[in-house]
């Protein structure tokens, strides 16, 4: 008998040590590629851990296995970029969890201690162990957008919705079981966290306690529990079997949903969602959109005078499609808007003043005649104005009110949209014009067909003229023209009147006989070498480019070693001329409006040009600023053009003192992310209406930089605008972004499309490091 239970003793140690085994079953020096041997897997092989594919690359996370596509239900650093194919997944011998991409180690898990082993286990935790086997960090207590049966959220704890079905990086809702008890849904960047009115969803158990969790059974049981009492039941649990897999996830809509996964039929269904409404979610549709339900068919439409930012993604949100004319005009904005109705939606109501009307018309004309104001909310007899941008809009048929919204004179409506154009006199001029343009056109046909004929007998003529003419003139629109010198030393009379001075040459002002255009004339003063070069490179850019935000070329001149350039007047001068002067200084409106501008150009020249274009000279002096007040980057000497397969470059330090990226001086290649540096320090500039390197000031205020950073790490930001009043959230955010992009390590620099995303308001802002600790992220 004791020889059978001394048999029996030895055979559950040795069950034991095997189950401790197979527990722990990722040992030192353990990898993965995407492509072989992508995954840790689970004993019973249902969960995974490893690689598994993004729209764009692969992501490191956990995933059920048996569908017909890997379902993921957590996701490390999901706001890093996909890594390649060529990546690997590392437990090093030193303890760390990596993945290597080239000679760049990125860390997917920092527990507080060294690792030993890991293990994916059965029920979707993935754990890690310190060499006395105990647990150092799982998945189960650090949960990103899905909860599986067994696991629970703790008070204080969130989820974060996907970006979309193919991206698993942040989206713009979340989920949060609040300290107070209650378990809320809010969209993601509200500028007061856990406030109700952000609140779309929750359950209503506020003031129940503090220790509330939520909850989920291997039966797709949900519910809160408040220690071992349950408070509320979500759902009511559904038949348990070993081929299903329950488990809850805020989807990318915003929806909190319950799926029930089939093991055997390889499908998911929903048993179970927070809203039947897919409207509901605030921000769906992102700023300056509206929500539509329409046969629970959810899509999303754009106020009238408004584009998608990227069409396809409704939560990047709409902007407008005519350039707004600025405040600092003199005559009333009536002469430049109409007004366009949009029925039966409501927004978020950021109101700046409330008027009481008696009519809608009253408030469409109160409207226009505020230079402030971008739209209204009229219901009743009330009438809310409001500032760009609007939110959280959806249509809700059960509102009887109007949203009045200020677009662009020439805007035609487009048809089959849910909103209407108002009976105006600026509608009925078009239709006088539409009706004079009819007419001389029908006029036009009958000239031109009596002009053929002459045109055909001197056809022999003109073409021997133009054969002796050596300096073709182009039309303006669509190439620059070649002038003589002679021409404009005419126009600037002599060279005369100078606009200012550059590093390789002077401006002067100059007016063209034909037709009195005024100019700005470019004289390079250097003859020589740099002369030349600079002059080869802003011909290059003038055949690339053509946009609102950069500076227009109109025509050259070379003659012999003389080199000159023509380009548009600018009327307002610099950017430095009225930031650095004190009586000219833009409001905080005009200056994130400027921000914005400089954006834009940046963009065009470094995506959407048929090569990458670097600036290397981005400041103040070199942001021009035309008649309507838009901001346009000027003097492409010093650019950089790159080749279509190329996106970085070697070359000898371009820029100036204080706006020059740290890459220059360290003889690192040199990307756009050195034009993302200028626009930051440009940025902080406009911020706070001061130099970047002003040394009249206290030693810790002379570098602007390191100001602003000190100020943004004790919390003391109203010391950089102590005599303006600006919008709180807007402010922090334009800190917080100018932060990213002077970053030391240039990957870390948002690019110059996520910037102006940043800009706008559409995407969320981090809290930014020191921009100078990249040397702790290599």
């Amino acid at each position: 008998m004791a020889a059978l239970l001394w048999l029996f003793l030895l055979s559950a140690f040795h069950a034991v040590a095997l189950a401790q085994q197979r527990h722990f079953n990722i040992t030192l020096g353990s990898s993965l590629t995407p492509t072989t041997n992508s995954s840790w897997f689970s004993p019973s092989r249902r969960f995974a851990f490893g690689f598994y594919e993004q729209s764009n690359g692969y992501a490191v996370g956990i995933s059920i296995i048996g569908m017909p596509k890997k379902t993921a239900v957590w996701t490390a650093n999901r706001n890093s970029p996909a890594v390649p194919g060529s990546a690997v997944l590392v437990l090093t011998d030193d303890g760390r969890l990596i993945v290597q991409v080239g000679e760049k180690a990125i860390s997917v898990i920092n527990p507080s201690q060294a690792i030993a082993s890991a293990s994916m286990l059965d029920t979707g935790n993935f754990v890690l162990y310190n060499s006395d086997h105990n647990i150092i960090w799982q998945s189960f207590d650090n949960p990103t957008n899905t909860l599986l049966p067994g696991q629970h959220m703790s008070a204080g704890q969130e989820l974060f919705s996907s970006a979309s079905k193919a991206d698993d990086s942040f989206g713009i809702f979340r989920l949060k079981m609040q300290h107070d008890g209650n378990l809320v849904q809010y969209p993601v960047h509200t500028s007061e966290p856990d406030s109700g009115p952000y609140s779309y969803w929750n359950t209503a158990t506020f003031r129940v306690g503090e220790n509330v969790t939520l909850n989920l059974d291997d039966d797709g049981h949900l519910y809160l529990l408040n220690s071992t009492i349950s408070l509320r039941n979500l759902t009511k649990g559904y038949p348990r079997k070993r081929t299903i897999i329950y488990l809850m996830k805020i989807d990318a809509d915003g929806i909190l949903r319950v799926y029930s996964h089939s093991l055997n039929q390889q499908n998911s269904s929903v048993v179970w969602s927070s809203l039947d409404d897919g409207c509901i979610p605030k921000g769906l549709c992102g700023l300056n959109g509206f929500c539509i339900n329409t046969d629970d068919k959810v899509n999303c439409l754009c106020l009238p005078g408004f584009d998608f930012v990227m069409p396809g993604n409704w939560s990047a949100g709409c902007e407008r499609n005519f350039t707004a004319e600025t405040c600092r005009l003199k005559e009333k904005t009536s002469k430049y808007y109409a007004m366009r109705t949009v029925d039966n939606t409501i927004w978020e109501d950021i109101s700046y003043a409330v008027l009481v009307t008696t009519t809608k018309e009253d408030c469409e004309q109160a409207c226009l005649q505020d230079c402030n104001c971008a739209a209204a909310l009229f219901k009743d007899t009330e009438c809310r104005k409001q500032r760009l941008p609007l939110r959280f809009g959806r249509r809700d048929m059960t509102e009887s009110n109007f949203t009045l919204v200020k677009v662009g004179i020439n805007v035609v409506a487009e048809e089959g949209l849910p909103y209407h154009i108002e009976e105006t006199k600026g509608k009925k001029l078009w239709i006088y014009i539409l009706i004079a343009s009819i007419t001389f056109a029908a006029f036009a046909l009958l000239v031109l067909g009596l002009s053929g004929f002459f045109i055909r007998r001197n056809h022999v003529w003109t073409y021997k003229k133009i054969q002796d003419n050596r300096s073709v003139q182009l039309c303006e629109g669509v190439a620059p023209r070649a002038f003589s010198y002679a021409e404009l030393e005419q126009a600037t009379g002599g060279f005369k009147e100078d606009l200012g001075r550059g590093a390789f040459g002077t401006v002067f002002k100059g007016i063209l006989g034909e037709d009195q255009k005024v100019v700005a004339v470019k004289r390079l003063d250097r003859e020589l070498v740099d002369g030349e070069a600079e002059f080869q490179t802003e011909m290059k850019i003038i055949g690339r480019t053509h946009h609102r935000n950069l500076v227009r070329p109109l025509g050259y001149s070379q003659d012999g070693s003389r080199r000159l350039l023509v380009y548009e007047y600018m009327s307002n001068g610099s950017l430095a001329d009225v930031l650095f002067t004190p009586e000219k200084q833009p409001t905080w409106e005009e200056r994130c409006d400027i921000a914005r501008d400089i954006a834009r150009g940046l963009l065009y020249l470094h995506d959407e040009c048929d090569t990458q274009i670097i600036h290397c000279d981005i400041k103040p002096q070199n942001i021009l600023m035309d008649d309507q007040f838009c901001a346009k980057i000027s003097d492409f000497g010093m650019a950089k053009l790159l080749k279509k397969d190329q996106t970085r470059t070697y070359t000898g330090v371009r820029g100036t003192r204080g706006y020059v990226a740290p890459e220059w001086h360290r003889k690192l290649p040199v990307t756009v992310k050195a034009d993302v540096y200028s626009f930051g320090v440009v940025l902080l500039e406009l911020i706070c209406r001061r130099k970047c390197v002003d040394w009249s000031l206290d030693e810790n205020e002379s570098i602007l930089e390191h100001w602003v950073y000190s100020c943004f790490e004790a919390g003391e930001l109203g010391k950089l605008v102590r005599d303006e009043e600006v919008e709180r959230g807007q402010f922090e955010r334009m800190v917080k972004l100018s932060i990213w992009c002077i970053q030391d390590e240039p990957s870390l620099r948002p690019s110059m499309k996520k910037v102006l995303l940043m800009l706008e308001g559409t995407v969320e802002i981090p809290v930014p490091p020191s921009p100078t600790s990249f040397l702790s992220t290599i």
